[in-house]
This record gives C-alpha cells, sequence and structure tokens, in this order.
C-alpha cells in the first residue's frame, strides 16, 4: 500500500505501487476481463485488489463493464472508480456517494496533450507559474487528472475535456498537502464540482465524490 486516505465515515482512496507478479493478485480477484497484454493485465489485476483492501466485502465478481468502460455494480452497493498508471493502481470506493478518481505520472508527455484538455482559463492560469517549471507541470497533470476523475464521476461519456469541465476560480493550497481546485461541471447546465488532489513522488493524484458537489 502506498497511499490510504478516510475521505469520510463511507468512502476511502487508495494508491497501490505494484511491485508483486499476478499470482500475488489472483488470490483474491477473479480475472473475468480479456486483458491479453501482460503489464496490462497486472495493472487491472491491481487495481481490483484494492477494492477489498478498502472495503472488505467487496464483492469482485459482480462488476460489470458500462458501453462507456465505467466499472459498476448493479445494485449500487458501492460506487467505486479505479485508475492506473505506470506501477500504480488506485481506487475509491464510497457505501453512499458517486466517485471518481485518477494518478498519472508527471512526465513531460503532458505538454504534448494539453491543448487537447485545457481551457484558455485554464491556459492563462498555468501561465502565471511557468517560472516554476517542476510546479507548471505538476498542476498541469493535476488538470488533467481533474477531469478524468470528473468523466469517470459522471460515467456516462460524451463528455468534451476543454469545454465541459474546467477550473472556475481560486486554487487553494492547504497546509495538510491537499489541494483544493474549485470546477464547474458543464454538460447540460453548471455544476460546480470541488476537486482534491494531491502531489507524491512521482505521480499526482485527484478525487472528485457527489459530497463535494455544491448543489444549485
Amino acid at each position: 500500500m502506498f497511499y490510504q486516505h478516510n475521505i469520510n465515515g463511507g468512502t476511502k482512496v487508495a494508491i497501490w505501487r505494484i511491485e508483486e507478479d499476478e499470482s500475488f493478485f489472483l488470490q483474491k480477484v477473479p480475472l473475468k476481463a480479456n486483458v491479453s497484454h501482460p503489464y496490462k493485465r497486472l495493472q487491472h489485476l491491481a487495481g481490483r485488489y484494492l477494492l477489498p483492501e478498502l472495503v472488505e466485502n467487496f464483492p469482485l465478481s459482480e462488476i460489470l463493464i458500462a458501453d462507456t468502460r465505467k466499472p459498476f455494480l448493479e445494485n449500487e452497493q458501492y460506487h467505486f472508480s479505479i485508475s492506473h498508471c505506470g506501477n500504480y493502481a488506485a481506487a475509491i470506493v464510497s457505501s453512499e456517494e458517486r466517485v471518481g478518481v485518477d494518478i498519472e505520472l508527471v512526465t513531460p508527455r503532458m505538454y504534448t496533450i494539453a491543448h487537447k484538455f485545457l481551457h484558455e482559463s485554464e491556459q492563462a492560469y498555468l501561465h502565471e507559474w511557468e517560472y516554476m517549471s517542476k510546479v507548471h507541470l505538476e498542476l498541469m497533470t493535476i488538470l488533467w487528472c481533474a477531469k478524468e476523475a470528473v468523466y469517470k464521476w459522471y460515467g456516462n461519456g460524451q463528455l468534451s475535456f476543454r469545454e465541459d469541465m474546467r477550473l472556475c476560480g481560486p486554487v487553494v493550497f492547504g497546509s495538510n498537502d491537499w489541494i483544493q481546485f474549485p470546477f464547474e461541471f458543464r454538460k447540460d447546465g453548471i455544476v460546480p464540482l470541488t476537486i482534491r488532489a494531491r502531489i507524491f513522488d512521482p505521480l499526482v493524484m485527484a478525487y472528485v465524490t457527489t459530497d463535494e458537489t455544491i448543489k444549485v
């Protein structure tokens, strides 16, 4: 376990650093998905392995896959989201609310895709940090993670990463290492969201929950 955080009484998030082989994860995780690439299969197994680590009785065998590729439980006994990159996997589980999580390694690759997901206002915000190249790249990566987390939280696909999910106010850097990003979800109206993010080494994580949604 690389990191674990209890968000509230019914919601937990964690990151696993993958150092084991498949046999370790297969002791607990049924391999139902048709994942042929060995490395991607290992990531897949590690992500699902985290779910019962967070909630002891999580019904792994009952996971279904929606047309949007979102994993879910038909009876919604738990809401959950999974992410993986490199040798890391992350999961968030809640018994009460919709959730989304994403992790991403901090690499210069982000510059090559920035135009696909950054709104003009977000580009302007990041421009203020260009004099600190490391922080600039970390914040850009968090914005990508934040939008991936919102995409998973929404669950129905068909979203513009540039237009439908936007940073909409001042970013708050907390004394507890968490960073708060005010967002607007703009699909069929405007819903304010709060994204929570944290910088690790060598990756960042962002998550959103329905409890972090300000009703309008």
